[in-house]
């Protein structure tokens, strides 16, 4: 008879805020026409082709933020 011994680790999951980590990018779409900006490291850079694209199409005032942000699992203590 094979016995087997289970342990169970808890992990903790949270933004990779580790240096060398994936950076976070952001995008703005327009919902009336689906429209996106470029995805970008900078929040504003969205937020200017949200604005510009309003002032080329007024009729277009609903938008999506799309954010990608890396998480990480951190092991904790073995139980």
């Amino acid at each position: 008879m094979t016995r087997a011994a289970y342990r169970f680790r808890a992990f903790t999951i949270g933004p990779d805020l580790e240096p060398g980590s994936e950076p976070w990018s952001f995008a703005m779409q327009c919902t009336d026409c689906n429209e996106a900006s470029e995805p970008g490291e900078e929040i504003q850079d969205a937020q200017d082709w949200a604005e510009q694209h309003l002032k080329a199409n007024p009729a277009h005032r609903h938008y999506r933020e799309h954010v990608t942000r890396p998480y990480r699992a951190v092991p904790g203590a073995w139980q």
